[in-house]
């Protein structure tokens, strides 16, 4: 059996279209129903549709008022306030391509993208690096003037047309600007059912940052377009607190990096009645994470697999959970396959998880990068750069990234395979593996780990022996303090084994 699937059946974007005015076509009809509340500790900010309708036409009106003309770039430098949502589809309900930005870079950081993306405006909360570019800057005091404007006509035209631009994370080489059509908000409707269980009734709690596209997508514009509510915990909310907002805000579902999950069991949880599950997306689930929550609210983790030039496409769902530690199916109406030189592999063959061209929620291309965008391409396939591999069922088991993956005498070890068998030893909280070089013409697997007390390399290596072929064990552990991870949260093994040689490698 080949490892493509083509489940089709998905109907074409319809034209014209504008991403905004779909994400609130249902808010209409549900005026009064709260569409987004943020949940303080001196109280909650509620959003109805009516209100949050208005205030994203009136940004709009107030945004083209200020000059900027459709096809105009904006650079948005805004923390985790309900502006952030507010200013990115006011941006695109104008005819504007936003540009999400992390909170947490530096002025350099932002001055190479300002660079590279060419803002017309920067619309800039308060406290946060700015670029050095000289553009109009929009604050939030302005931003917030221009909810009562009278809202903007929908600018709407062809769904390929260019809708915003988001930066990748970076963890695999230096992040670039990819650039997604309006359209791939229509694509996001194969996660209803593919990954969420999502439905008009659902309260759902994001514990992300507003400017992530996992929260930007699951966490309020999925919701939205639905007429579900979205619920959003305060800037500086600890991870230790989020137990207590999912059961005072009654949480139907909750989604997080697996980071968070991480952290919100080091204490005993709550009983959460109203919680129905979890999602978790960003990076590999732990098994040990999705037992232990499971074993703490009853209730199952959905895990999906995605990326910043396709957002989600391949996940467990309620109605069809993913078998064993796979990432899950195909989600409905998704074309996939797993590649190898010769294209699709077959069944139990690892291969590099492709996208086809004709997806709807598949980017545009790298900004002004047209053969860095070709190279990701075979045929009419989009390379992830992930390696997975099919069971007989059709489910695939992520093996990690291509670039991550290790070389040990001449085959080919998945770091995951390596992290969750180290990862259940009682004494290690985290684990991550990679390849370091040793010598100029060797190197190791090695193991870097977390935990509350030191461990000999002799107890590991033997815990390893006992659990992988000899191949996959670890020659080096590494005890650390905290493993470096990303501004999402993701594990940064490339960092790690660029770290480690500098400093012990071969000169």
């Amino acid at each position: 059996m080949h490892s493509s699937f083509d489940y089709g059946g998905f109907a074409p974007c319809p034209a014209p279209f504008n991403m905004a005015a779909h994400v609130l076509a249902a808010g209409a009809d549900l005026p009064e129903k709260a569409a987004l509340i943020v949940l303080g500790p001196e109280g909650d900010d509620v959003w109805t549709y009516a209100r949050l309708r208005q205030a994203v036409g009136g940004t709009a009106t107030g945004l083209l008022r200020s000059g900027l003309k459709p096809g105009d770039r904006v650079l948005l430098r805004l923390g985790n306030t309900a502006e952030f949502p507010l200013a990115f589809l006011g941006c695109i309900a104008a005819g504007l391509l936003p540009v999400p930005t992390s909170a947490q870079l530096t002025a350099p950081e932002i001055t190479k993208i300002a660079a590279e993306i060419a803002p017309a405006c920067i619309i800039a909360g308060p406290d946060l690096a700015l670029p050095d570019h000289a553009v109009p800057i929009l604050t939030t005091q302005a931003l917030e003037a221009f909810h009562d404007l009278p809202p903007a006509d929908w600018q709407m035209g062809d769904p390929d047309r260019p809708a915003y631009i988001i930066y990748t994370s970076g963890t695999s080489g230096q992040p670039r600007a990819v650039v997604h059509a309006q359209r791939a908000i229509w694509a996001r409707r194969m996660m209803y059912d593919g990954w969420y269980g999502l439905t008009p009734e659902d309260r759902l709690l994001h514990a992300g940052a507003f400017n992530w596209t996992y929260t930007l997508g699951t966490g309020l514009m999925d919701p939205w377009t639905l007429g579900a509510t979205a619920l959003i915990p305060a800037p500086g909310t600890p991870p230790g607190d989020l137990p207590a907002l999912l059961l005072r805000a009654r949480a139907t579902i909750f989604a997080a990096a697996p980071g968070l999950y991480r952290q919100m069991l080091r204490a005993p949880l709550p009983e959460l009645p109203d919680l129905r599950h979890g999602l978790s997306a960003g990076e590999k689930l732990a098994p040990s994470l999705r037992e232990a929550w499971t074993t703490s609210t009853g209730t199952a983790v959905q895990e999906a697999y995605g990326m910043s030039e396709c957002s989600t496409f391949l996940s467990g769902s309620p109605s069809r959970p993913a078998p064993g530690d796979t990432l899950g199916y195909p989600q409905p109406g998704r074309r996939l396959a797993l590649l190898g030189p010769d294209g699709p592999v077959e069944a139990g063959t690892p291969g590099v998880i492709a996208i086809h061209r004709s997806d709807p929620g598949l980017m545009l291309g790298y900004l002004d990068q047209p053969d860095e965008t070709a190279a990701r391409f075979q045929g009419d396939w989009f390379l992830t750069g992930d390696i997975g591999v099919m069971d007989d069922s059709g489910a695939i088991a992520y093996l990690g990234r291509n670039d991550d993956m290790m070389n040990a005498g001449g085959t080919r070890v998945s770091p995951v395979e390596v992290e969750t068998a180290l990862g259940t030893h009682p004494g290690i909280q985290e684990v991550a593996a990679c390849e370091v070089r040793v010598k100029a013409d060797a190197s190791v697997i090695a193991a870097f780990w977390t935990g509350p007390a030191p461990l000999s390399d002799t107890e590991l290596a033997a815990y390893a022996a006992e659990r992988l072929a000899r191949y996959k064990c670890p020659r080096l552990f590494v005890r650390m303090d905290a493993l470096p991870r990303g501004t999402n949260n993701k594990l940064l093994r490339r960092k790690l084994r660029q770290d480690w040689e500098t400093a012990h490698g071969p000169t």
